[in-house]
């Protein structure tokens, strides 16, 4: 089957297939909405229409003539535009870090932590925006941006899979994907008097390609509507956390139910887990 039949399939409307690249398109159920979302790799693709699928189904091709000299050609020069992207990304997100200071953040004061102080960048233009490095084997490949709404964002093109923010340098491994989801994670670990490296992921994807490479430690997931934050947890193999609550992450719990009971919570997952 091809590819465009099998975008059909799941409803997916395309025109000019763009190789190499996740591209937005039409659906069947949505024809004047970008509803949908393909990416064609030459031999293997994935779609998603997201008003009827919570993740990807992936196509494989039987030809093994499928990445032709052109797809070669293309993936060729994407690849070389994609890594420039990346390290562009890196140098402006180093240059973005030398021009920050430690301050508070109200995007941390939200979320309960007002007197904790991070990178915060005072940009030209006014904003104050907390920023995460992520780094890739020890190296800043880029950072999260955060406003004082707590709307979030990542520089264009920079390296995001494998790429984490540490807390912590022994102890148990923990994973999570948000800061403030990690800051709650560090007081309860400090409450039951443990050790912690708690890993912020960014991302339910990034945090199952972190913990292939950690054989131990547990997992702290998001209680998302569409089960995202539970499956990814599932397919780590590792012990997992989740809240009672649709919608919950564990800073939501925590400022929910208080230290005691949220440190209360996870100390079954500890005693399963090995500090590295």
């Amino acid at each position: 089957m091809r590819f465009e039949d099998f975008a059909r399939l799941h409803g997916l409307i395309l025109g000019d297939v763009t190789p190499f690249r996740w591209m937005a398109t039409p659906t069947e159920d949505h024809p004047h909405k970008r509803n949908g979302r393909y990416k064609f790799m030459g031999d293997v693709g994935w779609v998603q229409n997201w008003a009827t699928m919570d993740k990807p189904a992936m196509w494989k091709t039987d030809d093994r003539n499928a990445l032709n000299p052109e797809l070669q050609r293309k993936k060729l020069s994407f690849d070389s535009e994609r890594q420039k992207l990346a390290k562009d990304a890196q140098s402006r997100a180093t240059w973005i870090i030398s021009q920050c200071q430690h301050q508070t953040h109200e995007y941390l004061a939200k979320k309960g932590f007002p007197d904790e102080e991070s990178l915060i960048w005072n940009t030209d233009k006014g904003d104050k925006l907390m920023v995460i490095p992520m780094r890739f084997n020890r190296e800043v490949v880029g950072c999260q941006l955060i406003n004082e709404q707590g709307e979030k964002k990542f520089l264009y093109g920079q390296q995001t899979k494998g790429a984490s923010f540490r807390i912590g340098a022994k102890g148990i491994p923990i994973f999570c994907e948000g800061f403030a989801t990690g800051l709650s994670i560090r007081t309860v670990m400090q409450a039951n008097k443990l050790e912690c490296c708690i890993y912020i992921c960014f991302s339910a994807s990034n945090m199952q390609e972190i913990c292939r490479h950690i054989p131990s430690g547990f997992v702290i997931a998001d209680n998302d509507s569409n089960h995202t934050g539970e499956s990814t947890a599932q397919k780590t193999g590792k012990p997992y956390w989740i809240s009672d609550t649709v919608g919950e992450d564990f800073n939501d719990y925590h400022m929910r139910v208080g230290t005691f009971k949220a440190s209360q919570s996870i100390k079954p997952l500890v005693y399963k887990s090995k500090p590295l």
